[in-house]
C-alpha cells in the first residue's frame, strides 16, 4: 500500500486583494504556520502565479518551488477550472461566463475558447516544468441546460452533445499525453461530466484517453445523492486527484436535490467545512488507501456559515488525523512461522504425495 500525501491547500477560495492572501509568499507563510504541507493553485489568478511564465521559464518555476519551500510546502498541482469550463459553454451562459476570460474576449465565444484551450496546453508544459502529474480541471457544457429531460430530448442530442465536447477536449489530451500529465475532472454539477455515467460516456468518446481522469471530490455526490464509496471502488484506476470537502443533504417538505432556488444556507444540499457535514472521510481514506493512491488530499474550502480561515485552520488538523500511516507488517504475524513445501503437505494430510 501507499499512503496518501497531505494536508494540501487549494488557493483558490482564499487568494485576495488583502494580506496575507494577496502575494504567493505571503499566502504561503500562511498555510505553512497551519500545518499545510502542499498547495494546489489557481492557475488563473495572476497575484498568486503566471501560468505563461510557468510554461516558458524553468527559473520562474524555480522561484515558485523556492518561495513554498521557505515555509515547508510543496506545489501539488495546478488547476485550470475556470479555463476548462470555457472549452465548452452553451450559448445560454455566455455572458455569465464571459467573466473567467480576460476582457478583451468577452462578447466573442470562438476566441475566448481558443485562449481556454491555449491555457490548458500551457498548464501541461508548466506542470512538466515543475514535475508535477496532474492537472484539476472541469470539463465545460454543453448539455447541461438538458441535464432534466422536459421536454424530452429529441433522439440523438446527448450523443452529439458528447462527440463535440471529445472532438474538443481530444486535441488537449494529446498534449498532455505528450507532457506526460494527467487531466483530471472534478465531477460536478454544472459540468457535462458531473458522474460517473457521464464520465463513462466522455471516455468512450475518447477512446479511453490514458490522460482522461478523474478529481475525486465526495461533496459534489452527497448534493447528487451519489454513492460515493462505491464510486471509489469502481473508479479508482481513473482517479488521480483527491479534493477533500464536506456537503450535507437534508431534505425537507419543500425542497430536495434542486434546492428551490434558494440561497446556500437554506438549501437541503449544501457544503461545509470538514467534520460539520455527512461524508464519510474515514471509509474515503481508507479504500483510497487500500487502492494504493498516492496523491494528495486537498482541501477546498466551501461553507456557508464558517469562516474560511477557520475552515483551513480546522481541516489543516482534520486531513492529518485521517491520512493513515500504512503497515509494513500484518497483525497476525506474531501468530505466523516458518513453513515450507513439505511441511504445507503435511498440514493439508498430503504426506509425501
Amino acid at each position: 500500500m501507499k499512503m496518501i500525501k497531505g494536508p494540501a491547500l487549494f488557493l483558490a477560495q482564499f487568494a485576495g486583494d488583502e494580506p496575507p492572501f494577496n502575494s504567493l509568499d505571503s499566502i504561503a507563510k500562511w498555510a505553512g504556520s497551519l500545518g499545510f504541507k502542499g498547495i494546489q493553485m489557481p492557475s488563473w489568478d495572476k497575484r498568486l502565479f503566471d501560468l505563461e511564465r510557468a510554461a516558458e521559464d524553468l527559473d520562474y518555476c524555480k522561484e515558485v518551488t523556492d518561495t513554498l519551500g521557505k515555509y515547508g510546502l510543496e506545489l501539488t498541482e495546478l488547476a485550470t477550472h475556470l479555463q476548462g469550463q470555457l472549452v465548452a459553454v452553451h450559448p445560454v451562459y455566455d455572458e455569465m461566463f464571459d467573466g473567467f476570460a480576460p476582457e478583451h474576449l468577452h462578447g466573442n465565444p470562438d476566441a475566448r475558447q481558443a485562449w481556454a484551450v491555449d491555457q490548458l496546453k500551457l498548464a501541461a508544459k508548466a506542470s512538466k516544468n515543475f514535475g508535477l502529474k496532474n492537472v484539476a480541471s472541469f470539463s465545460g457544457a454543453l448539455l447541461w441546460p438538458f441535464v432534466y429531460p422536459w421536454p424530452q430530448r429529441p433522439a440523438g442530442l446527448v450523443e452529439t452533445g458528447f462527440a463535440e465536447l471529445a472532438k474538443r477536449w481530444k486535441p488537449i489530451l494529446d498534449v498532455y499525453e505528450e507532457h506526460d500529465v494527467n487531466v483530471c475532472y472534478e465531477l460536478h454539477p454544472g459540468e457535462d461530466l458531473h458522474d460517473g455515467a457521464t464520465f463513462e460516456r466522455f471516455l468512450k468518446e475518447v477512446d479511453n484517453h490514458p490522460r482522461a481522469n478523474i478529481l475525486y471530490d465526495p461533496s459534489h455526490f452527497i448534493l447528487q445523492q451519489l454513492d460515493y464509496l462505491a464510486f471509489i471502488d469502481r473508479y479508482h484506476e481513473r482517479i488521480k486527484m483527491f479534493h477533500v470537502k464536506d456537503a450535507e443533504f437534508n431534505p425537507t417538505a419543500q425542497q430536495g436535490t434542486y434546492g428551490g432556488y434558494e440561497g446556500w444556507v437554506e438549501r437541503a444540499g449544501r457544503f461545509r467545512s470538514l467534520g460539520d457535514g455527512q461524508v464519510d472521510f474515514k471509509q474515503i481514506f481508507s479504500k483510497l488507501t487500500q487502492y494504493d493512491f498516492d496523491g494528495w488530499a486537498v482541501i477546498e474550502w466551501e461553507c456557508c456559515m464558517k469562516h474560511p480561515e477557520a475552515g483551513a485552520e480546522e481541516g489543516s488538523r482534520f486531513v492529518s488525523e485521517h491520512i493513515i500511516r500504512i503497515t509494513d507488517k500484518a497483525f497476525d504475524d506474531f501468530a505466523g512461522g516458518e513453513a515450507d513445501e513439505a511441511s504445507n503437505r503435511r498440514i493439508l494430510g498430503l504426506g509425501g504425495k
